[in-house]
């Protein structure tokens, strides 16, 4: 995978972690609290500012009800 790849994926993962959360309604406070998330970290993701670590994804997929695998791939 190439850089430029690279950073379009974790655009697109944010962006799909955003909507997943805005589809449920969620603020990032009651999507993060239950889970021992910061708020701030995950909004750094949905904006691709910071690339998350494997258990913030494994976190986010609990969260949401969904595999991993689900979370992680981008279409």
């Amino acid at each position: 995978m190439q850089t430029e790849e690279v950073d379009e994926y974790i655009i697109k993962l944010g962006e799909k972690i955003k909507k997943l959360r805005t589809s449920k309604k969620l603020t990032l406070e009651a999507l993060c609290y239950p889970y021992g998330l910061e708020p701030s970290t995950v909004m750094r993701i949905e904006k691709a500012q910071t690339v998350a670590k494997i258990t913030t994804l494994l976190k986010l997929s609990v969260a949401f009800n969904i595999p991993l695998s689900d979370l992680v791939s981008i279409e």
